[in-house]
């Protein structure tokens, strides 16, 4: 693993981004902003869930109207983490029509692309950077591979016609959309917007070209950047192409705040994107958020399921539980714990975990060996299995991590 990207400390309200500090995880509402409410449950969601900061849609006056409200019930809550808004088009007049608004947020979002044509986009950006200079604000400025800046690409597609360079079109695209946000910046700095205050994205719906991209971006400025995959999709498919673009990118120090964007599909809620983040992290050895559990996935050894259901139950055990684990024991989401199906890998990958149950495998002693710290602790037997085991699984937490 690579060392991580040395770059600029961005404070975004209370939380610290860039630099030596953790990776943060960010995710967005979906609600209707202008649904106080909804939108004030679905944050609560997502916070509780794991994300440390929360980006909201502000594109209409309704919306902006009611920020205030959402981040004053936050607070009355006890909900004090960073709420950012995230602006589209007229930005730059909703922010100096709602000062409050303005006020209130921890940090604003912008697309370089999406601010105004060639006649509008420095006095609309001006008006951005100049309200975020006010009001001591930080500013994301985000490019997208779906609304690249056009008086950017379009010099650029000139120019290679011009010279008639080979080139590809998707090269060019890839330098439109580094090109828009590094000058983005360094027209907020000329404006007075400290450097302290940027953090940059350049985000596509490509792995691989969301590599190349925050590859070539992270040789050119020290800001912290932002990054995931764009309209990721649904489902498993989006999970798997987040994964993969992220994992690369973070395990070459690339990344100081991630998104999963998925998707929502009928059944699954918002906070799925929160989860998927701290998987990510913690497979990455970046960060535990709970404790690892290390299964068996069966083969012809073992025909019973039983080591199936042990795993899913514990897994369960340890949701159900943790929000209170996290307090009364602190580090116990470093904890590993191994349920194995037979003799084959079930003692070593025991003994290697902090707890371990080797199962039987078909044909094999019944006997059910326990490992804690690498030692034989006991063997159990019987029809209780599952609540022996997570008795031992108790007494070991309460012995190790109050």
């Amino acid at each position: 693993m690579s060392e991580r990207r040395k770059t600029i400390s961005v404070d975004v309200g209370n939380i610290k981004i860039g630099s030596d500090h953790p990776i943060r995880i960010q995710s967005m509402t979906n609600t209707d902003t202008s649904d106080i409410k909804n939108t004030i449950i679905q944050i609560k969601e997502l916070h509780d869930a794991g994300s440390e900061l929360v980006r909201i849609t502000v594109n209409n006056e309704n919306s902006a109207n009611a920020v205030p409200s959402i981040i004053s019930k936050l607070i009355q809550d006890n909900y004090k983490l960073p709420i950012i808004g995230d602006f589209h088009f007229n930005g730059h007049a909703l922010l100096e029509k709602f000062p409050e608004m303005s006020d209130a947020l921890a940090k604003y979002r912008i697309n370089p692309g999406n601010i105004g044509g060639k006649e509008k986009f420095d006095k609309n950006f001006e008006k951005i950077i100049k309200i975020a200079i006010k009001n001591n604000k930080p500013i994301r400025i985000g490019g997208n591979w779906g609304s690249i800046n056009k008086t950017v690409l379009n010099k650029l597609i000139n120019d290679k016609q011009y010279d008639k360079d080979s080139v590809s079109y998707s090269y060019l695209i890839k330098k439109a959309l580094i090109s828009s946000v590094i000058d983005s910046a360094n027209l907020a700095v000329k404006l007075g917007l400290p450097e302290d205050k940027i953090i940059l994205s350049c985000k596509t719906s490509n792995v691989s070209e969301l590599v190349d991209v925050y590859t070539d971006i992270s040789k050119k400025c020290r800001y912290p950047l932002h990054v995931g995959l764009t309209e990721a999709g649904l489902g498993r498919d989006a999970i798997i192409s987040s994964t993969s673009a992220l994992a690369i990118l973070l395990h070459t120090g690339i990344g100081d705040t991630i998104r999963v964007s998925l998707t929502p599909e009928q059944a699954s809620k918002r906070t799925e994107e929160v989860l998927v983040c701290q998987q990510i992290l913690s497979s990455l050895g970046k960060k535990n958020f709970k404790p690892q559990i290390v299964s068996c996935p069966g083969c012809g050894r073992t025909t019973n399921d039983y080591f199936v259901k042990l795993s899913q139950s514990i897994k369960s055990h340890i949701n159900k539980n943790m929000v209170d684990w996290k307090v009364k024991y602190p580090g116990v989401e470093n904890m590993k714990i191994a349920v194995m199906g037979c003799i084959v890998n079930g003692p070593g990958e025991s003994k290697q975990a902090d707890i371990g149950i080797s199962l039987p495998g078909n044909n094999e002693d019944p006997s059910i060996p326990i490992y804690i710290k690498g030692e034989k602790f006991k063997t159990l037997n019987g029809s209780n299995i599952e609540s022996q085991f997570i008795d031992i699984l108790h007494t070991f937490i309460e012995e190790n991590y109050s």
